[in-house]
């Protein structure tokens, strides 16, 4: 395997609330009046990310890899070359995660182990694969979207990735920053048949 530089450390090439098994799953319904995450404030899109914050939720990405398939901004993040954490690149709020039903009981067990409390949302009483779970540390606040769905997925670094396209789908649905630059970018480059992995238009803002 290959190694290549990342400004939180060395990118790899390569990729409770209880343990009963998930209710059944359905598919993702739509969220179109109010995207499950909160919009970017446009007047902080210029800041910079915690660097501290990112390491931690890096970390942690790292840790439940083997079980699920990164969503959001976190998998534009691991798409993308190495790179300046600007806000209006991609949204680091929070790590939204997609696992396949089958693995859900062990991703719980895996959460629960790690320090993990669930987190109850307006979702809850119309989503039975939505759940949210948070952690505080040292590092500050860890907030992780779970969607218990299987996904098409790609490798980026060795970190399993939603599809591209198929995550920009789900902006305006479940994902709300959809003016950030990766997906504009991401946008422009499927359009020309372009693969946006590795490109540097996903963190180059557009003139």
């Amino acid at each position: 395997m290959s190694t290549s530089p990342h400004p939180f450390g060395t990118r790899t090439a390569g990729a409770r609330l209880s343990a009963r098994a998930p209710p059944p799953v359905h598919a993702v319904p739509s969220h179109k009046d109010t995207a499950m995450g909160d919009p970017r404030n446009p007047k902080r899109a210029h800041e910079r990310w915690n660097l501290e914050r990112l390491r931690a939720c890096e970390a942690e990405v790292r840790a439940l890899a083997p079980w699920v398939t990164v969503s959001g901004g976190w998998a534009w993040h691991f798409m993308a070359p190495p790179h300046e954490e600007l806000k209006r690149f991609h949204d680091h709020k929070d790590v939204d995660l997609f696992v396949e039903p089958a693995r859900f009981p062990e991703l719980i067990a895996v959460l629960t182990a790690r320090g993990y409390h669930r987190i109850w949302t307006r979702f809850d009483a119309t989503s039975t694969h939505f759940y949210r779970y948070a952690r505080h540390d040292e590092g500050g606040k860890v907030l992780l979207d779970v969607f218990v769905r299987r996904v098409p997925s790609v490798d980026a670094g060795g970190i399993r990735v939603v599809d591209p396209a198929t995550l920009l789908t789900f902006y305006g649905d479940i994902h709300s920053t959809d003016d950030c630059v990766s997906v504009l970018a991401a946008r422009r480059l499927l359009a020309k048949g372009h693969s946006p992995l590795g490109r540097v238009e996903l963190v180059t803002q557009a003139h």
